[in-house]
């Protein structure tokens, strides 16, 4: 079996917790690979990884490449570098992934640097396609889609002149699917030689805060956009998603204009969600909001002007004050349950 001319991911992990987004990242390498006829690898770097690196098979991957040492338990920046870039280099990926995480906007740039190849950061998209020059017809190369010039125009980069083509993706824009166990795959570790000079910082102390908002993971969110009017009448957006038991979103301009953090930001530029519930209140409905939630098995839109575009995406819409209808609805559940 060989992975020559794979699509490759980079696995994130943390204490032998593989990172979600690399999990969805692996499930759309698949999808591309099977589009080129390729295989699909990954390449996992850590401390007692063997585990972690086998989970990752029934979702589609062919070869895991292993590098496993106490020394590289925790990411430092230098030594993941070499390690992964002598496994691209000795196993020839077409394309190779990273999660758009703090660890991969890090880890890609000083990878593309050391390889001389292009990097596209913050992708919400990838496909496959063809692409003609003056001079020559690449086929089957990486689109690599991402918002641009502040969210305002989607950018479909391709860089076909060398490989791999690499691109980091934000969380959550593409599809976990069900891990498929009878799927047959191999874990292969990978003798990477790392030096005492690559060593050349040292953790001294780890402090984890816990993320006190999962917009991915919720059922139902609540999301208020500018037409909310006020941090203070945000409050409602709050209560709403109390009482129905969700979480709260945001448009950008709710975020921008201070209503409330950018955690809670649903968009292109923030967070892609899929709840069975999704509730705008005040939200206009900008092609780059509605790419971040227009996948919501249920959508409420609440909203004044009865021509915004959140009504072309919504299951049900309501025009109307939502200083009027949130109070109604919050009463209606509450005397309901």
């Amino acid at each position: 079996m060989t992975t020559k001319n794979s699509v490759m991911v980079f696995v994130q992990q943390d204490d032998g917790n593989v990172a979600e987004v690399s999990v969805e990242l692996i499930c759309k390498a698949r999808e591309l690979a099977d589009r080129v006829k390729a295989q699909v690898s990954a390449v996992l770097v850590g401390s007692g990884v063997q585990k972690a690196a086998e989970s990752l098979i029934p979702y589609g991957v062919d070869r895991v490449y292993t590098v496993d040492s106490r020394n590289l338990a925790h990411y430092t920046p230098v030594p993941y570098t070499k390690a992964v870039t002598e496994v691209v280099k000795k196993h020839s990926p077409q394309i190779v992934l990273y999660g758009a995480t703090t660890t991969g906007r890090d880890l890609a740039p000083r990878i593309a640097s050391a390889l001389r190849v292009g990097l596209t950061a913050d992708c919400t998209d990838l496909q496959i396609g063809d692409h003609q020059t003056k001079e020559q017809t690449y086929e089957n190369i990486l689109y690599q889609i991402r918002p641009a010039f502040g969210g305002n125009i989607i950018a479909t980069i391709v860089s076909p002149e060398r490989k791999p083509q690499m691109a980091t993706v934000r969380e959550g824009v593409m599809k976990m699917r069900e891990p498929d166990p009878a799927y047959k795959g191999e874990v292969v570790p990978e003798n990477i030689e790392l030096g005492p000079e690559l060593f050349t910082s040292e953790i001294i102390e780890r402090v984890k805060e816990e993320k006190l908002v999962n917009l991915k993971g919720a059922q139902v969110v609540v999301a208020g956009g500018v037409g909310v009017g006020s941090k203070e009448n945000f409050a409602l957006i709050h209560q709403l998603a109390h009482v129905l038991g969700g979480e709260v979103g945001a448009s950008r301009a709710a975020v921008d204009a201070g209503y409330v953090g950018k955690d809670h930001q649903v968009g292109q530029t923030g967070t892609t969600v899929r709840p069975r519930l999704y509730i705008a209140c005040g939200i206009s409905g900008s092609v780059q909001h509605r790419a971040g939630m227009d996948e919501s098995a249920r959508i409420i839109a609440i909203n004044t002007d009865p021509e915004a575009p959140i009504f072309q995406v919504a299951n049900y819409g309501i025009v109307g004050d939502l200083k009027e209808v949130v109070p109604r609805f919050i009463k209606a559940f509450r005397a309901k349950v």
